[in-house]
């Protein structure tokens, strides 16, 4: 059973962000694995643990310093990492041509594990476009994940509280929520093995990936500001309910 994960580079979330021009920022500041993506290597791993035969391969395209966060990856206990190599920002269109292109030439993939989404970008767009060029179904927001006789079971978190599950055959894609597992840390053992595994290194120039028939582009970046303003409830009880409903339902439309 060959298994993918797609994982993702991004600045740690500490980090301070400081936009350079109109829609840059410096990116000398520490990037780390996705927190989204862990879960995804996370059930990658337990799930190989029931298949002896199974092999988890860890896939990036990114930037040459990409390759630290697929390192985590193998630290966390996947076998091998691919890295597509880029110095361009690439949208999710072109991302899910190459995570394709990659997967492919490796072998055919059983199962692809991914985040739910990006904490940078937060586009949640890669694993649906992903699964659209494979020809294969995906869930997002995983919860639960089960696999008996190629069929996968989920449950899936949607809004308001809902829940869906769903039955999909092999191969499938399963986009990580964090309620799914509670992601592994490395031991010092763990993270001096992973160096000497296997990273694969892939030029996007070299995939000759074909012209999307759309694109996405950052046309420019600005810092959140929040506006925060005091309100002073005066009055009674009842008086002081009655204005903090009016509040909310009107000012702040949470209501």
């Amino acid at each position: 059973m060959k298994i993918y994960v797609c994982v993702k580079s991004v600045p740690d979330s500490a980090a301070t962000i400081r936009i350079v021009g109109r829609n840059q920022f410096d990116e000398h500041i520490t990037f780390i694995i996705n927190p989204y993506d862990e879960h995804a290597i996370e059930e990658a791993m337990r799930l190989r643990a029931t298949n002896e035969k199974a092999e988890v391969i860890a896939v990036c395209v990114g930037r040459a310093e990409a390759a630290g966060s697929l390192q985590s990856a193998l630290a966390m206990g996947a076998d091998r990492g691919i890295h597509v190599t880029t110095d361009d920002a690439v949208d999710s269109f072109i991302t899910a041509l190459a995570l394709k292109a990659a997967i492919l030439a490796d072998g055919q993939p059983d199962i692809i594990f991914t985040g739910k989404q990006s904490i940078d970008a937060e586009g949640f767009q890669t694993m649906f476009r992903l699964g659209a060029v494979l020809g294969v179904p995906v869930a997002t927001n995983v919860t639960a994940f089960a696999l008996q006789d190629g069929i996968a079971t989920v449950d899936c978190e949607m809004e308001a509280g809902g829940r869906a599950v769903f039955r999909m055959p092999l191969p499938c894609i399963i986009a990580a929520g964090k309620a799914l597992n509670n992601p592994r840390y490395p031991t010092l053992p763990d993270i001096m093995k992973a160096r000497k595994k296997p990273i694969q290194t892939l030029a996007l120039a070299s995939l000759d990936l074909p012209t999307p028939s759309a694109g996405m582009e950052v046309i420019g970046l600005r810092p959140a500001v929040e506006d925060r303003r005091r309100h002073i409830i005066a009055g009674t009880g009842e008086q002081a309910v009655a204005e903090l409903i009016r509040l909310l339902r009107e000012e702040a439309r949470v209501l």
